[in-house]
């Protein structure tokens, strides 16, 4: 064959791969912000509202990963990873403030690395959400919250394999161990505050 069949099949072969990935990469960016705003309705408790954009997001994870069937270099990327990422940590910090149990992997149809990486971005959430009951003075709820991140935390600490194969999980699990800490200093403030200001009150009223 001469160089310019060869140019001719080169060249066809990457216009199917490009359009493959012009398919995909606008869906994957739909899956992170169908996500991203379903976060926001579980942190205003609109459940409902987010169950619909999970929905989308999930249907947005489809698509994209239709169009990169037989392309498993742009499987790859890094890009479907980040919104399947960010899709289980949507569905997963729905079931943690909803007290439900985790849907695993399986179940959500992600790969274990975009699970446990999206699992480690819910350490994030849940201290916002237990800031929110803090102001609200839901101690109880905010102390069963405190215990699921230490649950999550301890599992992620188990991972210890490379980077390559978990998708940079070491870096994620010490962030969510600086804001697990930092979580716990501020429960315990505002218990031993509310402990204080419930013996002044007992005090007064003797």
């Amino acid at each position: 064959m001469g160089l310019d069949g060869f140019a001719s099949r080169f060249q066809e072969a990457f216009d199917v791969k490009m359009a493959a990935r012009e398919k995909a990469l606008p869906a994957c960016r739909r899956a992170i912000r169908s996500s991203a705003n379903a976060i926001r309705a579980i942190h205003r408790d609109e459940f409902d509202k987010a169950q619909d954009l999970m929905a989308e997001a999930r249907g947005s994870l489809d698509e994209a990963e239709a169009a990169v069937a037989g392309h498993p270099d742009l499987r790859h990327a890094g890009w479907l990873h980040d919104s399947a990422k960010e899709y289980a940590e949507a569905r997963l910090t729905f079931a943690s403030v909803r007290g439900e149990d985790l849907p695993g992997p399986e179940e959500l149809r992600v790969d274990i690395p975009a699970w446990l990486n999206g699992l480690s971005e819910v350490i994030g959430e849940l201290r916002r959400y237990i800031l929110d009951l803090l102001r609200r003075g839901d101690y109880e709820r905010c102390e069963k919250l405190l215990s699921h991140m230490d649950d999550m935390y301890y599992l992620l600490v188990t991972i210890d394999y490379p980077d390559a194969i978990t998708g940079n999980l070491r870096r994620s699990t010490d962030v969510a161990r600086s804001i697990l800490e930092k979580t716990r200093g501020d429960l315990t403030v505002s218990l031993v505050q509310k402990d204080l200001k419930d013996a002044i009150e007992r005090g007064g009223g003797s």
